[in-house]
């Protein structure tokens, strides 16, 4: 059984990190690569870097960021945000990402997925959905939580592993940044409708949160940024809880 991973989530704006709440609102948090050292310190099994800026975003900034924590950084990379097409991921790549993470550009042109994955393996594919609750119903959203597909999230998320992808980050948009906790309704659907790893991303705020989204089956690790940006927790101490409560984390140290 492959083992649960705690990973801090940073956002990426014009070369700075951020935090907001439900997608808006973001507010600076410091330097991304000054973050990654720390988080890297602290014993994080991955991070994710996701440029939420979609107006105007510029590649090369976060191409540098990459670059910059892969030399400082003896952890897993993933970065996301803008990945259109396969001269991208490449570029990524040679930076020093290990994972691609695509969300707009999958509901765009869900071919790339499948190209991506054959070309450089599932496990470097990482497809992140984020969601809203919309009349009931968990709708699929792009650019950054601003535009509405249409697509229902479980139905999309089947599709995204038929295109081959190594795993699927979901995301509630509702939860992002509250602190209150993940949707665990969204994500024990998602995790039941697909034989991929699902990581739960959105509303953490304590260890006892984490614990809960990493007793769903299927879930191969929790995706977090608040309570590593806000409070007194880490990852090493999220580590340490989870490994208490006999749930089946990395231990890097």
């Amino acid at each position: 059984m492959l083992r649960q991973r705690v990973i801090p989530t940073l956002l990426l704006k014009n070369g700075r990190m951020v935090k907001g709440v439900n997608f808006s609102n973001h507010v600076d948090v410091g330097h991304p690569v000054t973050a990654a050292k720390i988080y890297n310190a602290q014993g994080a099994d991955e991070l994710f870097f996701l440029d939420i800026d979609f107006v105007t975003r510029k590649k090369e900034i976060t191409l540098r960021i990459i670059e910059e924590t892969a030399e400082n950084c003896f952890v897993p990379l993933t970065v996301g945000g803008g990945i259109e097409s396969i001269l991208d991921i490449q570029n990524f790549l040679n930076a020093g990402a290990d994972k691609i993470s695509i969300n707009t550009a999958a509901v765009k042109n869900p071919a790339l997925l499948k190209e991506a994955s054959k070309k450089y393996g599932a496990q470097c594919i990482v497809a992140s959905v984020d969601v809203r609750l919309k009349d009931k119903k968990y709708e699929v959203f792009i650019y950054s939580g601003i535009v509405a597909t249409g697509l229902e999230a479980i139905e999309w998320c089947k599709k995204l592993r038929d295109c081959g992808v190594g795993e699927i980050m979901i995301t509630s948009i509702d939860r992002e940044g509250t602190m209150k906790g993940y949707d665990i309704d969204l994500i024990k659907n998602i995790a039941n409708a697909v034989d991929i790893p699902v990581i739960a991303s959105g509303g953490a705020g304590t260890l006892e949160h984490l614990e809960e989204a990493l007793k769903i089956d299927n879930i191969s690790a929790i995706s977090a940024s608040s309570i590593f940006h806000f409070t007194d927790q880490s990852p090493i101490k999220a580590r340490f809880y989870l490994s208490s409560k006999n749930l089946n984390v990395r231990s890097r140290f």
